[in-house]
């Protein structure tokens, strides 16, 4: 599998900013594209990055005054004659190479100093983008915002798609449980399971509440928001990943999180999401701990939307929310105005004046 040639060219270190920024940079953003379907079986999730960036994401991040560093997409070669794990589990040889590549991809962008934004593709990508960032930052927190747990193991799956299992192959309390699928050689555990936070779930799998509930994996469900409240849900997100020592965080939002009638062109929409002001605050409260390192965001697809519009509205949510990560508020941006202009004196406006008349 190879880079196409803008991120290439930040592996030998020389890349050059993108054209669309400020001189006052707030962040330097690394854009990966990772245009990669096959953690699931619907098709389309490929197209997410080009749909997200026609969205205007790199003039957005521009406007925030972020130094913008675009690499486009990261390629994956099709792997040949890729049967089925225990005849279930589908495409794992694919899954396990791409997310290697996207892994190596990551952890060069965060070691060049830049905070890296994953574009998928389906959500099975995380393998590959946490294990890049936890090369670089062995300590991170991920805050996991999805309607789904994405964590049941190979052996409890119904599906077969990796996209439903990335966290039970990264978290190192389930190693026992986890058979080494064709393809994961290269994969090693980096988290444990106090380095997690789940907010939105409402479509958890049997077996997947049975680990959230044995393994002490914190989560907030669309339950736990209507009775807590999201700003209570986030000082508690913090209060678990952040109680100890500060640390990098790593999240991963699944366009899914949100309620379909926000985010329709989504492969698994499941109804009772968050709202658009619960979705942006749980990004603004990540972006006010000055601690964001690197943001996936997945299952943006185009040939699930039921018209244009839809599609438009979910790339847009997109959008806002990677915005928000970095800076955008809903009070407006404010980067670029430095102070307020003055008047002439009244002296010169009144003899301005005399003159006129």
């Amino acid at each position: 599998m190879a880079l196409r040639g803008g991120f290439v060219r930040l592996l030998r270190g020389q890349a050059a900013p993108a054209r669309l920024q400020r001189p006052r940079q707030a962040h330097s953003v690394a854009l990966v594209g990772a245009p990669f379907s096959r953690g699931q079986k619907r098709r389309g999730v490929d197209h997410g990055p080009a749909t997200v960036r026609a969205a205007g994401l790199l003039e957005r991040l521009a406007g925030l005054g972020c130094q913008v560093y675009d690499f486009g997409d990261l390629n994956f070669t099709q792997v040949p004659n890729d049967e089925l794990y225990n005849n279930l589990i589908s495409y794992p040889r694919s899954v396990g190479l791409a997310s290697q590549v996207l892994a190596d991809a990551v952890s060069r962008a965060v070691a060049a100093g830049h905070s890296c934004v994953t574009i998928g593709g389906d959500h099975s990508l995380a393998l590959g983008s946490v294990s890049g960032h936890a090369r670089q930052c062995p300590h991170l927190g991920v805050i996991w915002v999805d309607a789904h747990a994405d964590i049941n193991t190979p052996l409890t799956t119904q599906s077969g798609n990796l996209h439903g299992q990335p966290l039970s192959f990264l978290l190192r309390e389930l190693q026992d449980k986890v058979p080494q699928l064709p393809g994961f050689s290269w994969l090693k555990p980096c988290l444990s399971a106090s380095d997690i936070v789940y907010i939105g779930l409402r479509d958890v799998d049997p077996a997947e509440y049975y680990i959230l509930k044995n393994y002490d994996i914190h989560y907030f469900s669309m339950r736990d928001i209507d009775r807590l409240g999201i700003q209570k849900v986030m000082e508690r997100t913090f209060e678990q990943l952040m109680r100890r020592r500060q640390r990098p965080i790593h999240l991963s939002f699944d366009i899914d999180a949100f309620d379909p009638s926000l985010a329709p062109a989504t492969g698994t929409p499941v109804l009772g999401g968050l709202t658009y002001r619960e979705g942006m605050y749980i990004a603004e409260e990540i972006h006010n701990t000055g601690m964001l390192s690197a943001v996936d965001m997945v299952e943006v697809n185009p040939l699930l939307g039921a018209s244009q519009e839809e599609v438009n509205a979910t790339a847009s949510l997109a959008v806002d929310v990677i915005a928000t990560c970095f800076g955008q508020t809903r009070e407006g941006a404010h980067t670029a105005f430095d102070e307020l202009p003055t008047p002439s004196s009244p002296d010169e406006s009144d003899s301005e004046e005399q003159v006129r008349i």
